[in-house]
């Protein structure tokens, strides 16, 4: 697999993740100030940079990488399953479309509610938990590329990212096509756990194209997805109707 390859899907995957932690903070900031807000955003970026540091730790050690590889490969399947299966109900028309809008209004009413002690816990635990799916896709691609340095450079530049364009805007990022994002990176990632749990089952002949047929298994599963949502759609539609 190409670094530019888990450069780009680590890049989107984080860029969703941290335009709703961003979402959280910047509702929590009218509460308290952006100096606590950004202090537990912080904090709890720094838990995030512990964790993937003393992961890289343990993978010095000496991993079987065969067992390692399967791992990686169910675990990335299942994840991008559920971002898929997200996007394609969201494009069918059954699931609403995330509205980044609605959940800053969301929090800010759940903050008038507490006290400033609660705001910083919510905008730690916001920036946590999205920053949580981030190490899981980083730690994971890094792992199977060999260079986690791509893999977290994607993610630290995505946070650099929206980081900048919220405080210029200074508002959710709503322009954001958050559900075409994680459509695209749902087959991404379903196309590597494929690739990578196959390849680990059948050793390096399983796939005779070998890192070239990931760029099929992304075609596969992004139109095999548009053509699900399409047929959905057309059912509630008629149902609708009828």
């Amino acid at each position: 697999m190409s670094d530019w390859g888990i450069f780009l899907a680590t890049y989107l995957a984080a860029t969703v993740e941290w335009v709703e932690a961003f979402t959280i903070v910047l509702a929590v900031s009218m509460s308290i100030g952006w100096g606590r807000a950004a202090g537990a955003a912080a904090a709890a970026l720094l838990v995030l940079g512990a964790m993937t540091a003393a992961t890289g730790g343990v993978l010095r050690l000496g991993v079987d990488m065969h067992w390692l590889q399967l791992f990686i490969g169910v675990f990335l399947l299942l994840f991008g399953v559920r971002w898929l299966a997200k996007a394609v109900a969201r494009q069918a028309g059954l699931k609403a479309l995330h509205d980044e809008e609605a959940e800053f209004e969301e929090t800010r009413h759940e903050l008038e509610r507490g006290d400033r002690h609660g705001a910083w816990l919510i905008a730690f635990k916001g920036v946590f938990l999205e920053g949580l799916e981030v190490w899981l896709i980083v730690v994971a691609l890094g792992m199977k590329g060999h260079h986690p340095a791509v893999a977290t450079g994607a993610a630290l530049l995505a946070l650099l990212v929206v980081a900048a364009v919220g405080m210029l805007v200074r508002a959710p990022l709503r322009r954001v096509p958050e559900n075409a994002i994680k459509f695209v990176v749902g087959a991404m990632i379903v196309a590597f756990g494929t690739f990578w749990t196959i390849e680990a089952l059948g050793g390096a002949t399983a796939w005779a194209l070998g890192d070239w047929s990931l760029p099929a298994l992304v075609g596969f599963y992004l139109l095999g997805g548009l053509s699900v949502a399409t047929v959905l759609r057309r059912r509630c539609v008629a149902e609708a109707v009828s």
